[in-house]
């Protein structure tokens, strides 16, 4: 069986339990990656319109302005990773693994991978579903195949985030948040990826911890 070797370049985290979630974002907080293709801006996980399914989404590229947008593209030598626990020991059981070829977005999994940690393998034999990847300012395209839905394109970023303001409180010229704030990044864009998946794939107790790194491919045999 031919594998792709991929190495982690950068990783951002959420935990989900038993319905419940908490995100992870960074936007700029990652120097190594900031304005490439591998700096993942935010994670979500929650449950779709139909109930027996989770929803997946990992955004990269964040802060890109309308006019960069548009040229914006997923690299194809950068694969993002859901890595899903769903036994509670902090250890990937499953992953989903998404990556770009001529302008689709090919999703593998869920699977279990070879073996855990910043090495992966691309499963090629676990192929589940692709979509053609959304252009900017065009109305959203959905795959689905083998009861899996999937998004790849451009999006308004979803993050809000008054940095202004969290700046003064942390430079101690401010107490606390305003009620409402300003959107630091109201009119920037991000390339979202969402996989939808049905719950009976993803095992485990019905509580999952969740965690997106995005992998840079360094070798092939």
């Amino acid at each position: 069986m031919k594998k792709k070797k991929l190495l982690l370049s950068l990783a951002a985290g959420i935990i989900i339990v038993s319905g419940s979630i908490l995100m992870a974002a960074d936007h700029i907080d990652a120097p190594a990656v900031t304005g490439q293709a591998s700096d993942i801006t935010d994670v979500y996980v929650f449950r779709g319109q139909n109930t027996d399914n989770i929803v997946f989404v990992a955004n990269t590229q964040g802060l890109l302005s309308p006019d960069a947008t548009a040229n914006a593209k997923f690299d194809e030598n950068t694969m993002i990773e859901f890595n899903i626990d769903n036994n509670g020991d902090a250890v990937e059981d499953l992953v989903i693994q998404c990556v770009a070829k001529n302008g689709k977005m090919k999703v593998y999994g869920p699977f279990k991978p070879n073996e855990p940690g910043t090495t992966s393998y691309l499963g090629i034999n676990n192929f589940t579903a692709q979509v053609d990847i959304t252009p900017y300012g065009q109305p959203a395209i959905i795959g689905e195949q083998k009861g899996v839905k999937v998004f790849a394109g451009p999006r308004d970023d979803p993050f809000f985030f008054d940095f202004v303001r969290y700046s003064q409180i942390i430079g101690g010229t401010a107490a606390s948040f305003n009620e409402t704030g300003n959107d630091t990044f109201a009119g920037t864009n991000v390339l979202g990826l969402v996989v939808e998946v049905p719950k009976s794939m993803l095992g485990g107790n019905g509580s999952i911890n969740v965690w997106a790194e995005s992998k840079e491919k360094v070798s092939g045999r």
